[in-house]
């Protein structure tokens, strides 16, 4: 299971930052691609990655497993889906109430990226969980899962910001981060439902 959950934590991190370089190219056709278009995007997640790491911890005392885990992924796939089809409807909506760049690019970050990342921001912690079964190892198991979950969110800044964007549209770009997402959790319920339980650490 420890690989498995690796894995999951691994795509969770790539999904997040795939995610956030994508909302700058969603955000620039109406409020450009400023310093205040970035910070509005930055901070939307961190704050929704605080909010998802606090809300993470808490489920995950509560009966444990990977089959539970699996539907974090798929939430998080279902609420970052419709962005698909409504971000720009709700881009035109916003830069015609809110003119100023600085808020409605806060505002348009907050509306589109919040929700979706706030339940990816719960895959660290939830991950955590399920690996550590004794105290004294606790640290080592946060720090190599954290370790795996911050080289995912490199390369997906990578690879979104240097190939997917020059080669595919934004729309097919989220279809297939959705599509990562629903395979992780595929994953992870199967497992769950055959019994593949290695040792946790």
């Amino acid at each position: 299971m420890t690989y498995l959950i690796y894995l999951l934590a691994f795509t969770g991190g790539f999904v997040i930052m795939s995610l956030e370089l994508l909302g700058g190219r969603v955000l620039a056709p109406y409020f450009g691609s400023s310093i205040y278009v970035w910070g509005s995007i930055i901070t939307v997640f961190m704050l929704s990655l605080s909010l998802g790491y606090l809300i993470g911890g808490r489920w995950s005392i509560r009966n444990p497993s990977l089959m539970r885990f699996g539907g974090i992924f798929i939430v998080g796939a279902l609420l970052m889906y419709p962005l698909v089809s409504f971000a720009e409807p709700v881009m035109q909506w916003i830069f015609k109430s809110i003119s100023d760049p600085r808020y409605g690019s806060l505002a348009a970050s907050t509306f589109l990226f919040m929700a979706p990342t706030i339940i990816l921001g719960m895959i660290s912690p939830y991950s955590v969980r399920l690996l550590v079964v004794s105290i004294e190892r606790s640290g080592q198991v946060a720090g190599r899962l954290y370790f795996v979950s911050t080289l995912g969110s490199a390369l997906g800044t990578l690879i979104t910001s240097f190939y997917f964007v020059l080669h595919f549209e934004i729309n097919t770009i989220l279809l297939m981060l959705t599509l990562a997402l629903l395979s992780m959790s595929a994953l992870a319920i199967m497992c769950d439902k055959f019994g593949w339980y290695g040792d946790a650490e």
